[in-house]
């Protein structure tokens, strides 16, 4: 086979054509390894040798190109090219080069993930460790850079939370909402001694005004029901379980 003309494209890419009609695309690397612009004629055995190592540099692109969009770990940049059909060897040979490149860093990303998350979002230690270990990222890696995540900023953001959901309750009172707010903040992957240290200063009273706002609401609901003394303790049953004490005046 015979190459006719050349086409250079974008992306550090050739088109070649042939005499038979095939095209080819190939990565700059081909041509040079290859001396494509100085030789003019294929045969069939070194056109496959060319494919193969246009796809492998086809691998290393598509890799650099995820990583250059969102700095990733090593498994998900693994799973991100096994997704899209790649050989695994050539998955391995491109995350290889990667690595030795320094584009790829395990604990550059964790540091760097930890960091984000505490900068973006109201997530605590153990849930953003979770996350990072889904992502690959070692047990003796994340322990090392966890730890940047002080007890000083997480007292900090337990506080804001817990004075957020304070704040916006408006059926809850007492140890029901002090319960709730804990669940959450455990939810978020926050420590307990950390979570009762902030929450044992705060206050949870019975709030007369909520209590009694939802008196009027459950009252309305359940007299369609129930009457009486049985209707007084219906509703007493449903504040105790929201946490709030309703007395008549």
């Amino acid at each position: 086979m015979k190459i006719l003309k050349y086409k250079k494209m974008t992306n550090g890419r050739y088109k070649l054509y042939l005499d038979d009609g095939v095209e080819l695309i190939l990565y700059e690397e081909v041509i040079l390894k290859y001396e494509l612009l100085l030789k003019k004629d294929i045969d069939s055995n070194k056109l496959k040798e060319i494919g193969e190592f246009n796809l492998e540099c086809d691998v290393y692109y598509v890799a650099l190109k995820t990583l250059k969009s969102r700095f990733k770990s090593v498994k998900e940049l693994r799973d991100n090219l096994i997704k899209k059909e790649y050989p695994i060897d050539l998955v391995e040979k491109a995350i290889s080069k990667l690595l030795k490149q320094g584009y790829l860093d395990d604990r550059s990303f964790c540091k760097s993930y930890i960091n984000n998350q505490i900068i973006t979002t109201s997530k605590g230690p153990y849930k953003i460790s979770k996350e990072l270990i889904n992502k690959g990222i070692s047990k003796d890696i994340i322990d090392d850079e966890i730890v940047n995540f002080t007890e000083e900023e997480q007292l900090v953001k337990i506080k804001k939370i817990a004075d957020r959901l304070i704040k916006t309750n408006r059926t809850r009172g007492g140890v029901v909402l002090k319960r709730k707010i804990i669940n959450d903040l455990i939810h978020l992957g926050y420590n307990t001694t950390l979570i009762n240290k902030v929450l044992d200063n705060l206050t949870f009273d019975n709030d007369k005004d909520l209590a009694t706002r939802e008196y009027e609401k459950i009252y309305k609901r359940l007299s369609r029901k129930y009457s009486g003394r049985e209707l007084e303790y219906k509703i007493k049953e449903r504040l105790y379980k929201l946490g709030l004490y309703y007395e008549e005046q």
